[in-house]
């Protein structure tokens, strides 16, 4: 199978995002937003804006199986307050658990959190456990940044985000680490933002000692890892400066990247330098970059093509497409064995 661990419903029912809308207005005004309400979604809806969009491409494009969240520029923690963020989250995974009823043979549901800096994790921790045990969710994405591009929430090291840590690994479920939409300036939301969340949630590891804590804890870095492979050497040797152990023991035994960096020369680098047991076939399809590639004639999120370009042994195309997402997101596994795969 070829499955796709990063996808998100950029496409939903404009009544998702009409809700949102005046979940904002109101908390602008000052008014409560529990008053906010989603008009009704049909199925023949959620089927539309799906089989024309993701779907589509994704049949053409020759993959079976994408790891489908909300979509995560919009997951916005940072836009107004935890009560409207909890019923923001429920809104969202709602739909998500609906799309993947409506197609099982090609995704499975993944959750957005609700965070606010400041806060206790709590309300994060209830929502992964509504989203996993009640509706079979494989996975989250964890914002390490819910305040938008101002870092005001602990490094993910510290005990701070442990009970989530703790819900993860009994729950048997990963982490994409996924920052949302920037509030900053000077930070590109997904230029910028995401690549520095990304490349921060990375040296915030190597500075830690997460993982000897909680030694089953999974984390997926997207987007390649943000900067990670091309200064990889930098993070070496900063880990040796910092007296922490070789990053091959210290964090890669817990940390995959995916490959949403959108050129062959980027593929073959994140290959070369991590390593095909650390990386996840990825797309992000219709995410952050849409267009064609002039160079090419193809999508830059059609990123199947540069795999297929590159002269790597069918066992490491199969740990690429399969093995590696069955082997980080149990669940999911569980899930296709379900189904006969």
């Amino acid at each position: 199978m070829i499955i796709d661990c990063h996808g998100h419903y950029t496409t939903a029912s404009p009544k998702l995002q009409a809700f949102r809308d005046e979940q904002l207005a109101l908390f602008a005004a000052g008014r409560p937003t529990d008053t906010a309400t989603l008009e009704a979604i049909s199925d023949d809806e959620i089927i539309d804006s799906i089989a024309n969009n993701q779907l589509k491409l994704i049949l053409e494009r020759g993959g079976d199986l994408t790891i489908f969240s909300p979509k995560a520029s919009a997951m916005g923690q940072h836009q107004a307050d935890l009560q409207t963020s909890i019923r923001w989250a429920h809104a969202a995974n709602d739909l998500i658990y609906r799309a993947c009823e409506l197609f099982p043979e090609n995704f499975a549901p993944g959750c957005q959190l609700p965070q606010e800096a400041g806060h206790p994790i709590d309300a994060a921790v209830s929502e992964l456990r509504r989203c996993v045990e009640d509706m079979g969710f494989v996975g989250c994405n964890l914002n390490p940044d819910p305040s938008g591009g101002y870092w005001q929430s602990p490094a993910l090291t510290d005990p701070y985000w442990f009970p989530l840590y703790e819900a993860m690994v009994e729950l048997d479920v990963p982490a994409m680490i996924h920052v949302s939409g920037s509030c900053h300036p000077a930070h590109h939301t997904t230029g910028a933002h995401y690549i520095n969340g990304d490349t921060t949630a990375f040296m915030q590891l190597i500075q830690g000692d997460l993982f000897s804590r909680f030694p089953t804890l999974r984390l997926i870095i997207p987007h390649g890892g943000g900067a990670v492979p091309y200064h990889w050497g930098r993070y070496r040797g900063l880990a040796q400066m910092l007296n922490q152990p070789e990053l091959s023991g210290h964090v890669m035994k817990n940390v995959y990247f995916d490959t949403c960096v959108y050129h062959k020369p980027g593929v073959e680098l994140l290959l070369d330098v991590i390593g095909v047991d650390n990386v996840l076939f990825g797309s992000e399809m219709l995410g952050a970059v849409r267009g064609i590639d002039p160079d090419t004639g193809h999508y830059f999120d059609d990123t199947k093509r540069y795999i297929d370009q590159l002269a790597l042994p069918a066992s490491q195309v199969a740990q690429l497409f399969e093995g590696n997402a069955r082997r980080v997101f149990p669940r999911l596994d569980a899930r296709l064995r379900a189904q006969g795969h």
